[in-house]
C-alpha cells in the first residue's frame, strides 16, 4: 500500500547543515536549520533509510577535521 493510501501519519527524512538525519512529521512546517532530503513515508520507512544512508554518525565539522561554529 502506498503512504499516500494509510492513514498513519507521513514523515519527512530532514539534514541539518552538519549532515546529521532525522525524521520530522510532513504537516508541520520544518525547524529552522532542517531541509527535507527527499524521502518520505512512514515513521518505519523513514527510519530505515536514515539507518542505510548514515553510515557516519559523526557531524561533518569532525569528519572534515574542523571544528563547528559555537
Amino acid at each position: 500500500m502506498a503512504a499516500e493510501e494509510r492513514d498513519d501519519p507521513l514523515y519527512l527524512v530532514v539534514m541539518n547543515h552538519e549532515e546529521q538525519y532525522s525524521i520530522w512529521m510532513k504537516h508541520k512546517p520544518l525547524p529552522v536549520g532542517w531541509t527535507a532530503t527527499g524521502m518520505e513515508g512512514s515513521k518505519e520507512e523513514c527510519l530505515q533509510h536514515i539507518e542505510e544512508v548514515w553510515t557516519d554518525m559523526r557531524p561533518l565539522s569532525v569528519r572534515r577535521g574542523t571544528t563547528a561554529p559555537a
